[in-house]
């Protein structure tokens, strides 16, 4: 959403290039001097005859030998120029290939990682706070790299950097799909029988069980690619578009564009959803009966990465051929009328080369950082990101223990809620605020409301939450006997039982069992989906059951007991409707960043934003949600060498009040920080006209002593 030259939320553009941006307003007992009569020109320079105003943002781009009608010319690659792409050669062909990248883009990074990350964690023995980093990886990459590439692409060829971001995001996608490779077959579980051997040989320890965990960095690397290649789209790309079309018709490229970003993690949880039904080695023959039911499946994870890497690398040469300014741009450019609104309050010097260079930046950062409604709002989105990847990327594992269902099943209800929440929310906000043509003030009071609301509903976690479902040894004791945590107990002590391999059965008591050894069954039957086990000697049933062919009588089933909650539909609805107030306050906040920093500075307060957002947000949040989840399990998968693994049970009643805790405390500090800046914001005097459409930047640049004596004085 941000560039160097500062794009318009696409909801709240005027609607025609020319509307005048001639009013100036500045807050009450702020220094200003937009009222003083045109002095002479400090600056000799800056009034020889400007470019068009709207080609501010590039003027450094452009400051040297060649100007956008030198560098506009055919689609091709050098001499060879052919007829038919030159029907790509328009705004319209190179937002088709913008769309198609962040789509792809989308369906990766928001969509098939947060989907996989259960499976991930199962298959290379990770801890929920190691995948958590893995999700975390894609933020740093693109908070590292954002002004970089920011700052020395708006002077290059934007349309090969973008061929670039798709090589880097099939990279990515290719490197994050490589550990199914060279982990070998998936082994199910036990080589052995897994029902009560009296006479058994344990299994040695073998420091080989232990090296899946090295996978990690390999995710690290693939995660990191993406951000990479992440970062030109969203920031080059968008300015790439603002540039070769109209003031009027940017707001509708740029929001086709970015719809497309939304609806890409849509994509991504079904198309990965429906992969996890399919068995992780696909084509390898299998000798195990195993279902999806069966809490040792995994599913194909990784081959909507392979499909991912091959869209991004089709889009690689479509980039490439594009010239550096689309036909028609520099006339596009010399119509448009400026839109910026000037004032010299923010910074006591202002002249038309400023911000060029690098020297400037710790004026304006200063400036930026001293504005202390700008740094609340900052804050306010800061805290809100924290909660929305941290449940982006658990969600889906959160449906599947609290409530029983397969990886799969869960991740495709997690999808169903959060990215039609999300967007819908993104919609209402910009259109109630546009609809109501609110001021500064009231926008940032509408995001309030909508946060006050949400946090309201955040309260599902605890009032839709399972109970724990009867687990032998976790949960309750076997029929009284043995130790609460020990699964051994002197029914099963003489069965040599091994931990390292879980593989839950359902007893007709109802009670869930770590595997048919620990629950004593000496012998079963394969049937047709199941197996079912007999002489189950730490289940109440005592009759020796000798199993006819085709009996129903059994002790006990393979598989987990089916959950009794029925709270599955109460949380989807109420957190449906969190997530949409959640997100309505996401484009109020937005505009007013717009509105609330001087015209000059609204890029940079846009990239502000983002590093902090990044930097305490969506960087922390995965990490954060991984160790309190990791803190409510109860039962870890051991291997023979004692080491830890992935967690088989959590104790669905302290997860739910974990994450309850870290949402409360996020929204509470995100109420409070807009709050403060509904509280701390001076509006412009009541005897300046400045309507909403015609000001896109209401000026709030006071420094926090003056904030400090506002709020005494009203006190």
């Amino acid at each position: 959403m941000k560039r160097s030259g500062g794009i318009e939320n696409p909801a709240f553009l005027s609607s025609s290039p020319h509307s005048p941006r001639r009013v100036s307003a500045a807050p009450a007992n702020t220094k200003t001097e937009t009222s003083r009569p045109p002095e002479p020109p400090k600056h000799p320079k800056s009034r020889e005859p400007p470019p068009p105003a709207a080609a501010a943002p590039d003027s450094g781009a452009r400051s040297g030998p060649e100007s956008p009608s030198e560098s506009e010319g055919p689609c091709g690659w050098g001499s060879f120029r052919p007829q038919c792409l030159q029907l790509c050669n328009t705004p319209q062909g190179f937002l088709v290939h913008y769309c198609l990248l962040a789509l792809t883009q989308g369906v990766v990074v928001n969509g098939l990682v947060n989907i996989s990350i259960s499976t991930i964690e199962k298959r290379y023995e990770m801890k929920s706070s190691l995948t958590g980093l893995i999700s975390s990886s894609y933020d740093i990459a693109f908070c590292l790299l954002s002004l970089f590439v920011s700052y020395v692409g708006e002077r290059g060829h934007k349309p090969r950097w973008l061929a670039f971001a798709s090589f880097m995001i099939g990279l990515g996608a290719l490197v994050f799909s490589l550990p199914k490779f060279f982990s070998g077959k998936y082994q199910l579980g036990s080589p052995f029988e897994d029902t009560c051997i009296i006479a058994r040989n344990r299994t040695g320890c073998t420091s080989s069980s232990s090296s899946l965990s090295n996978f990690l960095y390999v995710f690290i690397l693939g995660q990191l690619l993406l951000g990479a290649g992440g970062t030109p789209l969203y920031t080059l790309g968008t300015a790439f578009l603002d540039d070769s079309v109209p003031t009027h018709k940017s707001s509708l490229y740029i929001g086709i564009g970015y719809s497309m970003s939304i609806l890409g993690p849509a994509v991504g949880y079904v198309l990965g959803g429906q992969l996890l039904t399919v068995y992780i080695d696909v084509g390898l023959e299998q000798s195990t009966d195993i279902t999806e039911n069966d809490p040792r499946w995994l599913g194909a994870w990784w081959i909507g990465f392979l499909i991912a890497c091959f869209c991004a690398w089709c889009l690689i040469i479509p980039f490439s051929c594009f010239p550096k300014h689309l036909p028609g741009t520099a006339n596009i450019q010399d119509g448009k009328t400026s839109q910026t609104h000037q004032s010299n309050s923010s910074l006591d010097h202002i002249d038309e080369d400023f911000g060029k260079s690098f020297k400037d930046f710790p004026a304006a950062l200063k400036n930026s950082l001293r504005n202390t409604v700008f740094m609340c709002l900052v804050i306010s989105t800061s805290t809100e990101a924290l909660v929305t990847t941290g449940f982006a990327t658990f969600l889906p594992k959160f449906i599947e223990n609290q409530f029983g269902l397969s990886s799969s099943f869960a991740a495709t209800l997690g999808g169903a809620v959060l990215i039609p929440g999300a967007a819908l929310g993104q919609i209402l906000g910009g259109v109630i605020v546009s609809k109501l043509r609110m001021t500064c003030k009231n926008t940032m009071k509408f995001a309030f409301l909508t946060s006050l609301i949400s946090l309201v509903l955040s309260f599902v976690f605890v009032y839709a939450s399972c109970e724990n479902e009867p687990f032998a040894g976790v949960s309750e004791s076997y029929n009284g006997t043995g130790h609460m945590g020990n699964l051994t107990t002197p029914c099963n002590a003489n069965c040599n039982c091994m931990r390292s391999h879980y593989y839950p059965v359902c007893g007709r008591d109802g009670v869930q069992y770590f595997s048919p050894c620990f629950a004593g069954c000496k012998s079963s039957v394969s049937r047709k989906h199941s197996e079912v086990y007999y002489n189950c000697s730490c289940i109440e049933m005592k009759t020796e059951i000798t199993p006819p062919a085709e009996s129903s009588g059994y002790e006990a089933k393979a598989g987990k007991c089916e959950t009794q909650c029925t709270n599955l539909p109460i949380f989807l609805g109420i957190f449906f409707a969190a997530i949409v107030f959640t997100f309505m306050a996401g484009t109020p906040i937005t505009v007013s960043i717009l509105r609330c920093v001087n015209q000059k500075q609204r890029s940079l307060a846009l990239g502000i934003q983002f590093m902090m957002l990044r930097l305490l947000g969506s960087i922390p949040g995965p990490i954060i949600f991984g160790v309190t989840i990791d803190s409510t399990c109860v039962l870890w998968d051991v291997n023979e060498c004692g080491r830890k693994g992935a967690c088989w049970i959590y104790d669905n009643i302290r997860m739910a009040r974990m994450l309850v805790a870290i949402s409360v405390i996020c929204k509470i500090i995100t109420i409070f920080f807009n709050g403060l800046a509904v509280f701390l914001y001076n509006p412009p005097p009541l005897d300046t006209d400045v309507s909403f459409q015609n000001s896109s930047s209401v000026l709030t640049s006071v420094s926090l002593d003056c904030d400090l004596n506002k709020a005494a004085n009203e006190g």
